[in-house]
């Protein structure tokens, strides 16, 4: 505890640290508002703990505290995100948050605070985790479903366009480009989960298979056949099948009853229905496509359109790549960097190709 007045540096600092804490709480706050169960009250106890150390500079401040500092801008947005779009990326932001705190290199913070923010970045990563879990299958799709469609038509698309060929020409090439990849993505996935589906059959249980157990011979005891071949080691197979059979509730004439077969049906439905992924997929991929396509749709030519298209997907690009980050818990900006790079380099070397074998853009 500071026992001599505080130095303006020192008088900042705090304000800064008690800022951000009321912001962090309030964004628990708000992401507890939306949630229930045992998520809520994890959330509740997050917040809990950031009034307490918004108490501590609270303390450390005294009449120093003066007034509260506007909310800040990203504060907001969390809070917006929290309320409108689910927890995914406000918790992805705050484990970023609770990983970069000051607290462990502050003599003003108490050791208790420093180990808080440490363990509040584990809370979080597994909250953000679970998050993570529900979203990923879709959001895979869509992510890099459009970015495989940003890069390929704009790699295809300058280099037709680099060849000097017509502006007509680069314009169907695109087109071509954006249904013959939004064609082919949508059949992979439709015979991916198809082909996953049919071997989720074949591994299935037969539920006819059931019917046969009041009639086994107990003493050779074939279901322990079955659990063997399921993985059990010998001796606990006969143990379990023999612990089946005495369980079992018998019929009128002393014989035991079939137990009901098991529900698989959830494995199938978290697949989803072919049809739907090739339908998403088709979407995904079509409309990140699209985008450089767009400025020969509008009529421009020539290395303007080149330049346009280059412009649109950039930015289209480091979109994606923020969002990656952000859900990933990494540095949105590396992340945007990254995905432009690759695309960028892609569509590079196709274009330096076009040169190569053209007469450069009509």
């Amino acid at each position: 505890m500071v026992t001599t007045t505080p130095t303006p540096t020192e008088i900042r600092r705090w304000r800064r640290y008690l800022a951000d804490e009321r912001a962090e709480r309030a964004v628990y706050q708000d992401l507890a508002d939306a949630r229930s169960g045992e998520e809520r009250e994890i959330l509740t106890s997050l917040a809990e703990a950031e009034r307490r150390h918004e108490q501590h500079w609270l303390d450390l401040l005294g009449e120093n505290a003066g007034k509260p500092r506007p909310v800040a801008l990203r504060t907001r947005f969390r809070c917006f995100l929290a309320r409108h779009f689910g927890p995914v990326f406000v918790l992805a932001l705050m484990q970023r948050t609770e990983a970069r705190s000051p607290y462990g290199a502050d003599v003003h913070a108490t050791d208790a605070m420093a180990a808080d923010e440490r363990i509040h970045e584990e809370v979080v990563r597994g909250l953000a985790a679970r998050s993570r879990i529900q979203l990923s299958g879709s959001f895979r799709a869509a992510v890099f479903g459009a970015n495989d469609g940003l890069v390929s038509n704009l790699a295809l698309v300058l280099g037709m366009a680099a060849t000097g060929v017509e502006t007509s020409v680069v314009l169907a090439a695109g087109v071509a480009g954006l249904l013959a990849g939004a064609l082919s993505m949508g059949a992979g996935e439709y015979v991916s989960v198809r082909s996953q589906r049919e071997l989720l059959d074949a591994s299935t249980p037969n539920p006819e298979a059931q019917s046969a157990v009041p009639h086994l011979d107990i003493n050779a005891n074939e279901l322990a056949l079955v659990y063997r071949a399921r993985g059990m080691e010998t001796d606990e197979s006969i143990d379990h099948a023999q612990e089946i059979l005495a369980g079992l509730p018998c019929t009128h004439d002393g014989a035991p009853e079939a137990p009901v077969a098991e529900e698989t049906e959830a494995d199938h439905e978290s697949l989803g229905t072919a049809w739907g992924a090739a339908t998403s997929s088709f979407l995904f991929f079509a409309s990140g496509a699209i985008i450089p396509v767009l400025p020969y749709l509008f009529g421009l030519g020539g290395f303007a359109a080149v330049l346009v298209a280059a412009v649109l997907v950039g930015a289209a690009l480091l979109g994606t790549g923020a969002i990656v980050g952000v859900l990933s818990g990494a540095s949105p900006l590396k992340r945007a960097l990254r995905q432009l790079a690759i695309g960028f380099g892609a569509a590079g070397v196709t274009y330096l190709l076009g040169l190569l074998f053209g007469s450069g853009p009509a």
